[in-house]
């Protein structure tokens, strides 16, 4: 199950999981997460919400393949985000729990 933890701002939780080995972007390679789902494991998960404005929500995934590959994925809820992947994820969590 992933670990959920807290975080003041999207950077911070970006910075923390970069200390401990996180440093793939997703975001650049997630046709690896799109092509095979199942090599790869949300081990940390961040939400941040914006105080005022919905369109500053966001996700933030540490992830972990079955190579040892860590890295983030930063899920937002804007209309530009990559919703395919970040479905993908959303995915894994529930089947994770």
């Amino acid at each position: 199950m992933a670990k959920m933890y807290h975080y003041a701002t999207v950077s911070k939780a970006l910075d923390q999981l970069n200390e401990k080995g996180f440093t793939c972007d997703f975001n650049i390679n997630s046709a690896a997460i799109k092509k095979n789902p199942e090599k790869f494991e949300i081990v940390h998960v961040y939400r941040y919400e914006g105080e005022s404005d919905p369109g500053d929500e966001a996700v933030v995934y540490g992830i972990k393949s079955t190579t040892g590959k860590k890295g983030v994925f930063v899920a937002g809820f804007s209309a530009d985000s990559d919703s395919e992947t970040a479905k993908i994820l959303l995915d894994l969590s529930i089947k994770g729990r």
